[in-house]
């Protein structure tokens, strides 16, 4: 019986995953501002439909993770069901991945694959199953210091596993701005007595806006929790701690323990990518905060859910900062501002300014925004 369930499971998660990527595509911006999708009677088959692993194929604890789970006293009513269904993205079957993210040695030590892992989670394989080993941990691990010191202090080197990244240190960190070629947005970042220091101290004017500049919007006190997506080392979060706000910070680990690094400093780091359906209930959050990460980079599409996402999570006069948002020029008129447009926020900021940094040839804009959820429905 609990094959022909797990058979079930499996099927109807493929179909959906198949009928999704079959019938919906990329969408574009029409003249009034509207989204409309892009082929959307197309029939071709999902881009990875040939590597749809069989049943047989999965690991094994794969499929017992997978497995519907009956619930030890029966039919449950908030489930509206008698079994449990652990809840794992159907994209993980398409990765041949998996097979060695689920190997592993029941009740034993986990494999040292945290790049294998994120690789797995920026493909779509999200949320990633879990497992039933322990993580490897720093051999001489040194506990972080206390608040308020940790705000502003570079952690151990003995609180990181470092394998997963090409620094071994974080003095190699700290001096990569110096010695890694090409650009990185972030390569400076692990450096808290340079750029990071100043901040969002105060509003420098154009683009930059200062925290406290976008705090005196509101009345004193109502800005309490709030969310920073794509936050590098959590000084945003670190910043509105120090005026008692609650921050969580996502990030991923990309070339570097920024997770491990968010959390010495006494926030918290939160490991989803931009794909995640935020998971916030609808109506709670007073602020949402992005710098960099939201830009033209995301699909279209995969923005658009984004930014009404952002809206639903946001408290009816909540804020969401779009802070740095970047986009070839015409872009930003024919494209993203009537997206913004077409979620309901109302204008509270909006600054568009050239991004030269990567040189003028590229055309890049900048676009800072203050956005509000309206108090009424916006529709």
């Amino acid at each position: 019986m609990e094959t022909f369930y797990l058979f079930i499971l499996l099927s109807s998660n493929l179909l959906t995953f198949f009928i999704s990527t079959t019938f919906y595509s990329s969408c574009s911006l029409n003249s009034t501002g509207k989204i409309t999708p892009v082929n959307a009677t197309a029939t071709q088959p999902p881009p990875d439909a040939g590597n749809i692993q069989r049943t047989s194929d999965l690991p094994p604890e794969f499929l017992a993770f997978t497995s519907p789970q009956p619930l030890p006293f029966g039919m449950n009513s908030n489930f509206d069901s008698d079994k449990l269904y652990p809840p794992v993205g159907s994209p993980c079957t398409l990765f041949h991945e998996l097979k060695d993210f689920m190997s592993y040695t029941v009740n034993g030590s986990c494999p040292d694959d945290e790049l294998l892992a994120q690789k797995l989670l920026l493909k779509g394989c999200e949320p990633l199953p879990r497992r039933r080993c322990r993580p490897p941990t720093p051999p001489e691990y040194v506990e972080p210091y206390p608040i308020p010191q940790s705000y502003w202090s570079t952690p151990s080197d003995s609180s990181v596993v470092w394998t997963a990244y090409t620094c071994k240190n974080y003095s190699c960190l700290i001096n990569r701005k110096h010695n890694q070629k090409g650009f990185d947005d972030c390569k400076d970042c692990f450096d808290l007595a340079g750029r990071e220091k100043t901040r969002w101290v105060e509003g420098k004017g154009g683009i930059d806006f200062g925290i406290d500049e976008v705090l005196a919007v509101k009345k004193r006190g109502t800005i309490r929790i709030g969310l920073d997506i794509g936050g590098g080392v959590g000084t945003f979060a670190v910043r509105m701690k120090e005026r008692n706000i609650t921050i969580i910070t996502t990030s991923m680990n990309l070339n570097g323990p920024f997770n491990s690094f968010i959390a010495s400093r006494g926030v918290v780091p939160m490991y989803i990518s931009v794909s995640q359906r935020l998971p916030f209930f609808d109506n709670t959050l007073d602020i949402v905060h992005s710098m960099h990460v939201l830009s033209n980079w995301i699909p279209t599409t995969l923005l658009h859910f984004l930014f009404f996402d952002i809206y639903r999570v946001l408290r009816p006069g909540g804020l969401f900062w779009l802070d740095r948002f970047f986009c070839v020029g015409e872009e930003l008129e024919g494209v993203y501002v009537p997206l913004l447009i077409s979620v309901g926020f109302n204008k509270v900021k909006w600054v568009v300014g050239k991004k030269l940094d990567r040189g003028p040839e590229l055309r890049e804009m900048y676009l800072s925004a203050l956005l509000e959820k309206p108090l009424a429905n916006s529709w």
